[in-house]
């Protein structure tokens, strides 16, 4: 959805009201400083068919200088279009003044001449202004923080260490008694019996 449709429709009329008039205002504005500023080069012996041009490069830094510093207006180059701002002010109100002069129209004259010019450079601001603001989107609405608790980790219990166990008196050991090695018994070697003699009855019986 764009900015102009979240604005009421009496805000949006109220803007491009604004922007209407201020536009006209500065319209008319700059046709008289531009009128006045181009005598002003003819009297100067500035060839007429290039005479118009004197007002334009015035008034047309006017018109670009405050544009600039309302688009850097966070920026550190908005000094220097700050300075045009006010040296374009300056020629164009100095400008107005000396024609009414040097046309011979007296003081009066020479007051309401600085008129065009304090307009052309307030209308011009004002119009950047109302532009500026209309593309500006407003801030959106914050969205609601939830405080989201962190779930609560299990803290691991302490491992305690086993218990020890008891430990119970030393069992003296038993004694040991001497054992005495059974007899060895001599296995005698097998003899063969000895052979029996056997008597011969002689033959004188």
């Amino acid at each position: 959805m764009s900015t102009a449709d979240q604005q009421p429709k009496s805000v949006r009329w109220a803007r491009w009201s604004a922007v209407l008039i201020v536009s006209v205002i500065g319209l008319a504005a700059f046709v008289l400083s531009f009128a006045a500023l181009r005598d002003l080069a003819v009297m100067a012996h500035t060839p007429t068919h290039l005479a118009w041009l004197f007002p334009v490069i015035v008034d047309g830094t006017i018109i670009q200088a405050t544009i600039a510093v309302l688009a850097l207006a966070d920026s550190d180059e908005r000094t220097f279009f700050t300075r045009v701002l006010i040296a374009g002010a300056t020629v164009s109100i100095g400008g107005n003044i000396a024609h009414a002069l040097v046309s011979g129209h007296g003081a009066l004259a020479a007051i309401l001449a600085v008129i065009a010019p304090a307009a052309l450079l307030l209308d011009t601001h004002g119009l950047a202004v109302l532009l500026r603001s209309r593309n500006t989107s407003p801030p959106e609405p914050a969205a609601p923080v939830v405080a989201v608790e962190a779930a609560e980790s299990p803290v691991p219990e302490p491992i305690s260490a086993p218990n020890p166990m008891p430990m119970s008196s030393p069992i003296p050991p038993a004694p040991i008694r001497p054992t005495t090695p059974p007899p060895v018994r001599v296995v005698q070697p097998f003899q063969p019996p000895r052979p029996v003699p056997v008597a011969v009855p002689s033959g004188g019986n």
